[in-house]
């Protein structure tokens, strides 16, 4: 995390109300589409997207346009506008779109305010379940509004740990993950952007990922360490547009540092 405040107190609660305000306006056009029949197109990376997916990422882009015109937008349907800006938007409209189309509740939109390159808030909204973290810099995460916390978890051995599906990982990739969860107390697969909210809700304590894109671990970061937790990528470094998709986020820096001397074979 940043040392010296990015932006200021003020600054920080009006770029968080709004972004709550947007999760607020396209809730409906995500719940309106879900358990509908609607077309699935696949993208060049063979990932799904629907009509739900433009439809609201279309709204989110109107809304910031029209409110903060000199802001950048990084979205994962429709690219980057102004992304040279001091401040830009990351954009995950269906979190978790194999979820949505399959008709499993927990996608959600991921949003987040990026500071020359740095997310200082981010917004993980559960559209289906009315569930909302939010995370700003040097502030506490919090749930629907009510402060949470990271369980605490210090040992490995005592972690559950969860990625959203072993099909993510590969090669020496696969092999660091499966070493990983032998030493957990229990792996589980699912939830997409959900399992990182039940990390900062002390449920949840170790999440591994891989292949992920900017716009999917953006949004993560203030809301991981708002409730007390670490995440970075697999080398250790933070999150930000350069990094390479492999995400480590835990409850504790000591579980933290136990993950990382297990996932190192797979960076070194």
């Amino acid at each position: 995390m940043q040392t010296s405040p990015p932006l200021s107190a003020p600054q920080l609660a009006a770029y968080s109300s709004f972004a709550r305000t947007l999760a607020d306006r396209v809730r409906p056009l995500s719940r309106k589409w879900f358990r509908h029949p609607l077309a699935v197109d696949t993208k060049a990376d063979e990932s799904p997207v629907t009509q739900a997916d433009r439809e609201v990422e279309a709204a989110l882009r109107e809304a910031i346009a029209r409110e903060y015109p000199d802001h950048g937008i990084f979205g994962e349907e429709f690219g980057a506008s102004r992304a040279e800006a001091e401040l830009v938007w990351s954009l995950d409209p269906i979190d978790g779109t194999r979820a949505f189309i399959s008709g499993n509740p927990l996608w959600g939109t991921l949003l987040a305010l990026l500071h020359r390159g740095r997310p200082v808030l981010g917004l993980i909204d559960i559209p289906m379940l009315d569930e909302r973290w939010a995370g700003a810099w040097g502030l506490p995460a919090s749930l629907n509004g009510e402060a949470c916390r990271a369980s605490g978890c210090t040992e490995l051995r005592q972690a559950i740990l969860y990625a959203t599906s072993p099909d993510i990982f590969a090669g020496a990739e696969l092999a660091a993950f499966d070493a990983l969860a032998r030493a957990a107390r229990m792996r589980r697969y699912g939830g997409d952007c959900y399992s990182y909210g039940l990390l900062a809700s002390g449920h949840v304590d170790l999440v591994v990922e891989a292949g992920l894109q900017p716009y999917d671990y953006l949004a993560l970061t203030p809301v991981i360490e708002g409730a007390g937790g670490v995440i970075t990528d697999w080398s250790g470094r933070p999150l930000g547009l350069e990094s390479q998709g492999r995400v480590v986020a835990a409850a504790t820096p000591q579980l933290h540092r136990q993950a990382m001397r297990v996932l190192g074979a797979a960076v070194a």
